[in-house]
């Protein structure tokens, strides 16, 4: 299951998540941001549990934003996992 989210407060544009039926994450994309940021977040989080990927990002600040890419990360996971 693919699923694409609109991030807010942070320089990313878009989030995309693929999630399998095991619960784990398959893919992720961001388009705009830092890219060796994002692309190292997408990078780390491939294979890994989604639930874990949401208690391991949830709630990282950059800059005192009050958010962040990984941040956003988690909250595009909790959707997706509320959709299957």
């Amino acid at each position: 299951m693919t699923h694409t989210y609109i991030p807010y407060g942070v320089c990313s544009r878009q989030i995309s998540v693929e999630i399998d039926d095991n619960n784990k994450i398959t893919n992720c994309r961001f388009v705009g941001g830092c890219s060796g940021n994002t692309s190292g977040i997408a990078s780390l989080v491939k294979g890994m549990d989604a639930d874990e990927a949401v208690r391991r990002l949830k709630g990282i600040d950059c800059g005192g934003r009050g958010t962040s890419c990984p941040d956003q990360l988690a909250y595009c996971i909790e959707e997706a996992l509320e959709k299957m």
